[in-house]
Parts: structure tokens; sequence; C-alpha cells
């Protein structure tokens, strides 16, 4: 049991990810949190974020291209994943039950984000954790036609991947002390996270609400 903890907790501590598994775990983990519905729970901004940090102040010794080519064909595939799956397996999914790493609120809140943004959800999205995960699920799910999801799909992993991975490199080359800070830049990313996920939880109770009168 213990071991199964330790493992978790790795996985949700992006700073040893980037030290020990290096650009293939990176890599790996960004795959599965952008399509596959257990990992919703990694790690994903503020991986990308201190991978970029530690690119620039070559911690992690690999060019940037390189870094962001493999992260951004990462995020493409992995919600091309995820999409496949909602698209032939979204009977399944809408009557899948409540589980550790699955619940059917995480569908209707990302449903919610589709209604409010339209297609452009799946940009959207992708500054979104666990709707992040599940909106090309969703996509699947409503037979959004293939074309229009790999474009969004291609310019939103775009948008995310050249804004936290080139920010990070810019801050890590610039200010390499700013190393020493990765546990607040955690906590900054983590802050903006809950308040993001809480703010849209009251929003569409709020808006259910009105619904109702």
């Amino acid at each position: 049991m213990h071991q199964i903890i330790d493992f978790f907790q790795y996985l949700l501590n992006s700073e040893e990810i980037i030290r020990t598994g290096g650009l293939v775990l990176i890599t790996l983990i960004i795959f599965v949190e952008n399509g596959i519905i257990f990992g919703f729970f990694l790690p994903g901004d503020y991986l990308l974020f201190l991978s970029g940090v530690f690119a620039g102040t070559k911690i992690l010794n690999v060019p940037l291209w390189l870094l962001l080519l493999c992260i951004f064909s990462a995020a493409v595939l992995g919600s091309l994943t995820g999409y496949l799956t909602g698209y032939y397996f979204g009977a399944r999914i809408k009557n899948r039950p409540d589980s550790l790493f699955f619940k059917q609120k995480y569908i209707d809140d990302t449903r919610d984000a589709f209604v409010r943004y339209g297609n452009g959800a799946l940009i959207v999205a992708r500054f979104l954790p666990v709707v992040r995960t599940f909106a090309p699920i969703l996509a699947g799910l409503i037979h959004m036609p293939t074309r229009f999801f790999l474009l969004y799909n291609v310019i939103g992993a775009a948008i995310w991947v050249l804004t936290l991975v080139g920010g990070g490199f810019y801050f890590g080359e610039k200010f390499p002390w700013i190393i020493n800070y990765v546990h607040w830049i955690i906590i900054f990313f983590l802050a903006i996270t809950t308040f993001t996920v809480v703010r849209g939880y009251l929003n569409a109770r709020k808006e259910k609400r009105a619904e109702n009168v």
C-alpha cells in the first residue's frame, strides 16, 4: 500500500518527474493527461511550465525545439486518442458508474464548457484541469466532425505548449535563480487551478438554479 501511495505522490511531483524521468516521462504524462480517462489527476500546466524552466536552466539538457515538439505531439495525440475513445465507446462512457478515477460529473462539467464556448472549448479546455482530459472524449461522444476536432486540437495544443513551455524556458534562461523557487511556482499554479475549477463549478450551479426558476 505504501508503495502505491509513493508512486502516486511521485506522479504528482513535477520537479521529481523532470529530474528523474526526463523528456520521455514528461511526454508520456502529457499524452495520458490529455485524453485518457484516468489521467485527469496528473500534472499538466505546471509540468509544462517547469519543464521549460528546467530546460532554460539546462538542468533538463534538451534543446527547446525538441522539448516543444515532443510535448506538442503528446498533447495532440493524447487528445486524438480521447476523441476516438469517445467516438467509438461513447455509450459505455455515458453508462459508466462513478469510481475513484471517473465521475459522470466530469463529463457534465465538460459539456457545460462546450455549451459556453462552442467548438472553441477545445482550445479553452487546454488551460482547464480535468476539463482538458474530458473535452476530446466528449467531442468524440457527440461525434464532432473529425476535421473540426483536428483543427481545434492542433491550435489548442500549440497555444498551450508555446505559452507554458516557452514562458518557462524564457524565465529559466533569463532568471536562472527561479529554480530555487520551484515549490512556489507549483503552489501558484495549483492556486490558479483550484480557483478556476471552483469558479467554474459555482457558475455552473448558479446557471442550473436560474434554469430551474
